[in-house]
């Protein structure tokens, strides 16, 4: 009898250290990141899912109407950062508030991608930002259609269990609505006589559309590539003397962003300057304008031709 107890006891003994074995061991595969796709920026993550379509799930960090150079995250949606299957962020300091968590996320061997830097990025001309990167690149969709592939190549690569196929051809079908969106700014942008390109902002972040379609950015009220700098009162006298000579009919301010400085920059011009809102460095709400990446540059070369034809 004792045989038999002592038997019986050590069956169940080792069925409990499988079981135990079974649970270390998924906790351990999750640890090494099988968390799906993190995304840090709302812009970034619209056009991830559009690329995963069903084949995995995108958590999105930021969320609508933020600030991507100043939001931060929970205590659980660092852990979901640091699960992930793939890391994909904006990269070149944009996610000032989330840094650390994508540094420790990266360092604990999470797959990631930086984006901006993997779409030949331009430089910062002027301003407290000289010769730093811009990580603004979004506002070239020709730069977008870049970082597709990339994030399309690494979706594949690195996420489990996805149809490479199902993956590339969203990926293709999203291209082509990115070169139909080119095209048509482009033809928008003819509107715009050649002495009227020019561009007064809240802060740099048009760099990379000035680049494509033949735009020169005369200023920015925060003479910085981020929105936590602040201009002092010569910044804004400068900048308030080069509108005036250069009749610049519009000054365009971020829509995440209060745009005070910028009616404050168009009184201290003495010209009839309009101030008016894009939507530059964040997605909107279903209803807020702007709740795809593809719905926001259409909005924005909308309100830019506008601006600057008066109309």
């Amino acid at each position: 009898m004792r045989a038999r107890g002592g038997g019986r006891l050590a069956a169940v003994t080792t069925a409990l250290l499988s079981v135990c074995a079974l649970v270390l061991t998924g906790c351990s595969s999750a640890g090494a990141g099988n968390g799906g796709i993190v995304v840090t920026t709302n812009i970034l993550g619209d056009v991830a899912r559009e690329i995963a379509g069903d084949e995995a799930e995108v958590t999105v960090l930021m969320k609508p109407g933020a600030d991507p150079h100043s939001f931060a995250i929970s205590a659980r949606e660092s852990a979901v950062v640091e699960q992930a299957g793939l890391l994909v962020h904006n990269g070149l300091g944009l996610e000032e508030g989330v840094q650390r968590n994508v540094d420790a996320a990266v360092e604990s061997g999470v797959p990631d991608l930086a984006v901006a830097e993997r779409v030949d990025p331009i430089r910062f001309s002027g301003g407290d930002s000289d010769g730093e990167a811009d990580p603004h690149f979004w506002t070239d969709p020709r730069r977008m259609r870049t970082a597709v592939e990339r994030i399309t190549d690494r979706i594949v690569s690195d996420v489990d269990g996805v149809d490479e196929q199902a993956v590339r051809a969203n990926a293709t079908a999203y291209l082509a609505k990115l070169d139909e969106l080119d095209e048509w700014m482009t033809r928008r942008f003819d509107r715009i006589p050649d002495d009227h390109r020019t561009l007064v902002t809240n802060h740099h972040v048009f760099g990379y559309l000035a680049q494509r379609y033949g735009f020169t950015v005369l200023g920015a009220v925060i003479p910085s590539g981020t929105t936590l700098a602040s201009p002092s009162a010569s910044d804004l006298e400068d900048l308030a003397g080069t509108v005036r000579e250069a009749g610049v009919p519009a000054i365009f301010a971020d829509s995440t962003q209060p745009d005070r400085l910028a009616n404050v920059l168009a009184d201290r011009a003495g010209v009839d300057v309009q101030v008016r809102s894009l939507f530059t460095e964040s997605l909107t709400g279903p209803d807020g304008g702007a709740p795809t990446y593809l719905a926001m540059m259409r909005a924005n070369t909308d309100a830019i031709v506008d601006g600057l034809t008066g109309a």
